[in-house]
């Protein structure tokens, strides 16, 4: 019986594991390569991590399954509510899966909290920002939490580093990672599975705050650290030969990555101020409020993933307040949530915003005027409006307009928040460390990589292709998906491939009663 072993990578960067490999510094990713393919794998617009992991989980963009950020609009409000799996809109490997009989393990995949029944066991990834470690809520069945306890992610806040922070973080990167991958080893070793997926986040962590120790050309270098992030990938790199070795000779194994990582420069966005100058925003002068930092600084790192989810309501409050406090909305037309990894534009559209004044029949030609005006802006790459980068049912859960930050010299330039001020300008040395909403020194790229054990014709890939190749691989017939299996006849590449083509091979008519039947036991449409 075929079985298929599919690790993530968070954030493994192109540039980084091709060198690498060729150096003898990643033996286990480079025999992978040479036995099978290693290609260049498009991440998700923006290459953001739930909606890239979801994407990577169910072979369809996110304008299909729904979920495109940690938040959501809340509905005629101007407040946001944290998603959860509940919100995906589409099944996943996992549920598609354990529906037609096959054994599944899950391990950290993020957006992926609270936990599925799935035919098999599943631990959550993490479910928010503050997230460092589970407890038995993460688990199904809930009996397994002995089992996995030691499960944690980045086991330390990454909002505000300081003095002493960087060789912690280090060393606790490390331990975690031994910690997962002995979880992940003792677990499948123990029980029978056909497919196994286990994501580390340890490579995108690492990326975020040590990329300017790590490259010499970077505006912000500092000495210190230098070999940090290749410590982490030949430590990642180990945990896959172990993992490879200990599945047997008869799986197939992917390796995969939601996006990429570059240097972050010295510029600073400012999405809201170039809004207010140009007269599509205006502050309201009042006070914003300090309920998130004031939980950010005064609540132990221990407690706050916990805090979060006893609380999450207050937690929205927190957040809501923090990127919509101080605008004054009756003189608005348009504003930004002014997140580094997301940034964004929304309307403030009449009959959708509680106090919206672009009317519907002015919405599509407002949005393009503004498009045009983000993009002659120096600091711009690109600006779309959602239509032109999603489709699908959920379509409307995104922002209006996504945004491509400017690369300045091969490094990327940050989106900070600001109440008023140049709408772009030049951070100093005291901020060259960044840190959460704070300008990270490392920033997620387009691009990340897809190692297989077995050849394929394709020369690229996408974040869709990854689940149907699973499905083929297993012998599971896909649903209508956005990718293609890139381990069959046929398989092509990125650019033969139109945005939104859908490929795999369709469920018959009987075939799609019985799995609908079988995920409506497993709970998936409850």
């Amino acid at each position: 019986m075929a079985r298929f072993l599919l690790i993530g990578l968070d954030g493994a960067e192109p540039s980084l594991v091709e060198p690498w490999m060729d150096a003898g510094r990643l033996p286990n990713l480079a025999r992978l390569r040479a036995a099978g393919a290693y290609l260049p794998c498009a991440s998700t617009t923006p290459p953001a991590t739930f909606p890239a992991w979801t994407t990577c989980a169910t072979g369809v963009n996110p304008g299909k399954h729904g979920i495109f950020d940690f938040t959501a609009m809340r509905e005629g409000a101007y407040a946001l509510e944290f998603v959860n799996s509940t919100a995906r809109g589409a099944p996943a490997l996992w549920n598609l899966l354990s529906a037609a009989g096959k054994r599944v393990g899950v391990l950290g995949v993020p957006a992926t909290y609270p936990p599925e029944p799935v035919n098999g066991f599943m631990v959550s990834g993490f479910d928010s920002p503050v997230c460092t470690r589970i407890d038995r809520s993460f688990v199904a069945p809930p009996e397994w939490y002995d089992d996995v306890r030691d499960w944690r992610f980045a086991d330390f806040q990454e909002t505000a580093p300081g003095p002493g922070w960087h060789a912690r973080a280090l060393a606790r990167l490390l331990a975690g990672l031994a910690l997962k991958e002995s979880t992940a080893l003792r677990l499948y070793r123990r029980e029978p599975w056909d497919f196994f997926m286990v994501v580390f986040g340890e490579s995108d962590t690492v990326a975020h705050h040590f990329w300017l120790f790590h490259d010499p050309g970077s505006p912000r270098h500092r000495a210190g650290f230098e070999d940090a992030i290749a410590q982490v990938y030949e430590r990642l790199d180990a945990a896959v030969g172990r993992l490879v070795d200990a599945a047997g000779g008869d799986v197939t194994v992917g390796v995969v990555s939601d996006h990429g990582f570059g240097g972050a420069g010295t510029g600073v966005v400012h999405l809201n101020n170039w809004l207010a100058e140009r007269g599509y925003l205006a502050f309201s002068g009042g006070a914003r409020s300090y309920l998130k930092r004031a939980g950010l600084t005064l609540v132990p790192e221990s407690w706050r993933g916990a805090l979060f989810r006893r609380l999450r309501g207050l937690a929205s409050r927190a957040e809501s307040a923090s990127r919509f406090g101080g605008i004054d909305w009756a003189r608005t037309t348009a504003w930004s949530e002014e997140l580094n990894y997301f940034p964004s534009i929304r309307i403030n559209l009449r009959g959708r915003e509680p106090l919206g004044r672009v009317d519907a029949t002015e919405y599509r030609a407002f949005c393009e005027r503004l498009c045009v005006e983000l993009r002659a802006w120096e600091p711009i790459a690109n600006a779309w409006h959602r239509d032109e980068l999603f489709d699908g049912p959920y379509v409307a859960r995104a922002p209006d307009i996504v945004l491509e930050l400017a690369l300045e010299n091969g490094y990327s330039h940050s989106c900070l928040r600001a109440r008023g001020g140049p709408p772009f300008r030049r951070i100093g040395p005291d901020e060259y460390l960044g840190g959460k909403e704070r300008g990270m020194n490392g920033n997620h790229r387009p691009t990340g990589v897809l190692l297989l054990s077995k050849p394929t014709p394709a020369g690229y890939a996408r974040l869709e292709d990854v689940a149907p190749t699973v499905l083929a691989e297993l012998g599971v017939p896909a649903p209508p998906m956005d990718g293609a299996s890139l381990l069959e006849p046929g398989a092509t590449t990125v650019a033969e491939m139109p945005c939104a083509a859908t490929g795999g091979r369709t469920y018959s008519a009987g075939e799609s009663d019985a799995v609908e039947r079988r995920l409506r036991d497993l709970g998936y449409f409850e």
